[in-house]
């Protein structure tokens, strides 16, 4: 799905959450090639190190988001999750709030085969010094936008036109990597939908979305 429409989408779920049309999300979504700013400094656009030209050649767009976090890459490969959660009442905690996904992310490695965990003074899932899953969230009257992006058979060359998340002494990782093979998308999505299901205390009823 185009990151924009990708975009569009979470605002109008957002607003659906918050007047009760909809219970909680968790959106599963595979992006083109994009480099996403966040809303800290400038967005992260100071740490985009290849040309404007260069980008369009590869047909890497750029986009602003409104989350948190620095710039970070999306593309074939990654899944994308955007968790639309009503917090309130007893959840009401930011830092939990993201401890909680990378935990959804260290859970789904450790299901194939990867050791993961943190690192202090930084987010997301990492395995070993090089980061695995990154997060990036908007909280808005405790309703939940953006989320993370989780590296399965990602073009990690992609990373090499930005700082990744504005972190220039550790790497990117795939579980590709890790593990020297390609990985089924949809096994690494049911393990995301189990595992946050697990840590956020909800009961999983799918639905399947086609892009148009």
């Amino acid at each position: 799905m185009p990151y924009e429409r990708g975009l569009a989408l979470q605002r109008a779920l957002v607003e659906e959450r918050r007047a009760g049309g909809v219970s909680d999300l968790l959106l599963l979504l595979e992006h083109p090639p994009v480099i996403t700013l966040g809303v800290r400094g400038d967005g992260g656009r100071s740490h985009i190190v290849a040309e404007p030209a260069h980008l369009a050649a590869l047909g890497v767009e750029v986009s602003e988001t409104g989350r948190g976090g620095d710039v970070t890459y999306h593309g074939p490969g990654q899944v994308v999750g955007y968790p639309i959660l009503d917090l309130r009442p007893d959840r009401c905690d930011v830092h939990r709030y993201v401890r909680d996904i990378e935990e959804v992310m260290i859970r789904t490695c450790a299901d194939f085969g990867v050791r993961a965990g943190r690192i202090g003074g930084l987010t997301g899932a990492w395995a070993g010094a090089d980061k695995i899953g990154a997060i990036g969230v908007r909280i808005s009257r405790w309703i939940t936008s953006h989320g993370f992006a989780f590296n399965v058979n990602t073009d990690l060359q992609y990373f090499d036109l930005i700082v990744p998340c504005g972190i220039a002494e550790r790497g990117v990782t795939s579980l590709r990597q890790q593990l020297g093979r390609e990985v089924p998308m949809a096994d690494v999505e049911e393990s995301l939908v189990h595992h946050f299901a697990q840590v956020f205390s909800r009961r999983v009823s799918r639905a399947m979305a086609t892009p148009a």
